[in-house]
C-alpha cells in the first residue's frame, strides 16, 4: 500500500512513517512549509487547496493519513483563529482534494483523518471511561477546530462518500515529543538538572488525571485503521483506559532518573479550563482491529528519560562547540 503522512516530520508523524515501512507499506512524506524540509518531504500548505491537490496527484496513494495540524493548546488559546484555519479548513481542503482524486482515478482512497480525545472535554462521572458515542464538549479553540475537522470528514463521508475515518486519541507520549508538553517538559527538566541545572522544576496542574499512551502504540492502531481494518465513516478511540494523575507521572519520573528536585508551581503553566479527567474507552477499536496497547507507561518514561539525557547532552556538545 501506498500511503501519503501529512504532518510527516512531526513527532507522531515520524513514528507513523516507520511504523508503516515495519508493515511493507510504501511511505510518501508530506510536512509544514516552516518545518525543516528535507530531500523527500514534500512542502505542504493546509492553507492552499491547489499545493494540496498537487500533493495528493503527485503522490498517488492508496490511503492518506492526515496528521498535520496546529496541536498546541496554549497556542490555540493565543491564536483562535489560525489553529481553526490550519485545522478545520486543512481538513476540509484535504478532502476536497481526495474528491477530485478519487472522482478522476475512478477509485476510492482510505483517508484517516486524526483527532483527539480533548473533544470530550469536561463530562459528568458517570460517563467515564469515555466512548465515542459520547458528545463533544471543546473547551479550548484547538478542541473546537478538531470537532469542526471531524463533522466535515463526517459530512464527506455521507455526502460524497469519501471512506473516511476518524480517530479521538487520548494523551500520547514518547521519546523526542516537543517540550511543551508536560511529560517531555518533566523529563528535560530533570535532565537538565542531573547535568548540573537548579533543582527548580516548575509545574502546572499536577492533579489532573490523564489517560497516556505510548506513541508507538498510537502509530499502530493508525496503521490498523489505514489497512482497512474499521469501518468507513465511523469514530474510533484510541486509549490505554487508565487514568493517571500527572503527579504520579513526575513521580515515576524522578524514580527512573534518582534525581533530587525542588517543584516548584508556575502560573504560566496553569490553563483556564484545564480538564479535570480525561479517560476512554477503546473497545470498539479493539473489536475492530484487535489493537491493544503494548508499552507500560514505566516502559515509555523510561524511553523518554533516556531520550532526554541525550537532548541535554547533545544541546551541552552543541553549546560547547560553539563557543
Amino acid at each position: 500500500m501506498r500511503v501519503l503522512v501529512t504532518g510527516a516530520n512531526g513527532f507522531v508523524g515520524r513514528y507513523l512513517c516507520m511504523a508503516l515501512k515495519a508493515r511493507g507499506h510504501t511511505v510518501v512524506r508530506a510536512g509544514h512549509t516552516q518545518a525543516p524540509i528535507d530531500d523527500d518531504l514534500l512542502a505542504l500548505d493546509l492553507r492552499d487547496l491547489k499545493n494540496i491537490a498537487g500533493i495528493v496527484n503527485a503522490a498517488k496513494p492508496d490511503a492518506i493519513a492526515h496528521l498535520a495540524a496546529q496541536a498546541f493548546v496554549p497556542a490555540s488559546l493565543a491564536d483562535p483563529l489560525d489553529t481553526y484555519a490550519t485545522n478545520a479548513g486543512g481538513t476540509a481542503r484535504l478532502l476536497e482534494a481526495v474528491r477530485a482524486a478519487d472522482v478522476a482515478r475512478g477509485t476510492s482512497m482510505r483517508v484517516l483523518v486524526v483527532g483527539s480525545a480533548d473533544v470530550y472535554g469536561s463530562q459528568p462521572p458517570s460517563a467515564y471511561p469515555l466512548t465515542e458515542q459520547c458528545a463533544p464538549n471543546p473547551t479550548n479553540p484547538y478542541a473546537a477546530s478538531k470537532v469542526a475537522g471531524e463533522a466535515y470528514a463526517l459530512a464527506a463521508a455521507q455526502s460524497y462518500g469519501t471512506e473516511v475515518v476518524m480517530t479521538r486519541a487520548f494523551n500520547h507520549i514518547g521519546p523526542g515529543q516537543d517540550e511543551r508538553f508536560v511529560v517531555a517538559s518533566f523529563a528535560l527538566q530533570i535532565a537538565r538538572i542531573a547535568a548540573g541545572d537548579k533543582p527548580l522544576l516548575q509545574v502546572g496542574n499536577l492533579d489532573a488525571q490523564r489517560d497516556f499512551l505510548d506513541v508507538r502504540d498510537v502509530a499502530a492502531a493508525y496503521v490498523l485503521l489505514l489497512e482497512k481494518r474499521g469501518d468507513a465513516g465511523a469514530i474510533y478511540n484510541i486509549s490505554s483506559g487508565r487514568a493517571v494523575p500527572i503527579r504520579e507521572v513526575l513521580r515515576r519520573l524522578i524514580t527512573i532518573s534518582r534525581v533530587a528536585v525542588e517543584i516548584h508551581d508556575d502560573p504560566d503553566l496553569m490553563r483556564p479550563s484545564d480538564i479535570a479527567l480525561s479517560l476512554g474507552s477503546a473497545a470498539k477499536l479493539q473489536a475492530a482491529t484487535g489493537w491493544a496497547p503494548t508499552y507500560t507507561l514505566d516502559a515509555s518514561l523510561r524511553d523518554i528519560y533516556a531520550d532526554a539525557r541525550e537532548r541535554v547532552a547533545a544541546a551541552s556538545g552543541a553549546n560547547i562547540a560553539g563557543r
